[in-house]
């Protein structure tokens, strides 16, 4: 199995980097993944949201409609990762506070 963290993933996180706009993701996205990978990744960024609001497993699950191996799997990136999650979600925090 390849590594993840190489020449081809470094110029992918370059072109999304690239992206100056949610219409230019929503294009960029959409012709890079499936729907089904599209509502999967969201489904996965809501859980780390949820987590990080202390929503007990059940609802989460119930929400999102994920399995509890995934939901594990976002808590343990979440809490052992990184680091993304959590410096998106703190990201997001401050700039909602700005508006």
């Amino acid at each position: 199995m390849a590594k993840w963290d190489n020449s081809k993933t470094e110029d992918l996180m370059k072109a999304i980097l690239a992206l100056k706009s949610t219409k230019e993701a929503k294009k960029f996205f959409r012709d890079l993944l499936t729907e089904q990978e599209i509502i999967e990744f969201g489904k996965r960024w809501q859980v780390a949201q949820m987590l990080s609001n202390r929503i007990p497993y059940p609802l989460i699950r119930k929400e999102t409609g994920l399995s509890p191996t995934t939901i594990a799997r976002v808590s343990k990136w979440l809490n052992r990762g990184k680091g993304g999650y959590k410096l998106i979600l703190q990201r997001l925090h401050h700039y909602n506070q700005l508006l």
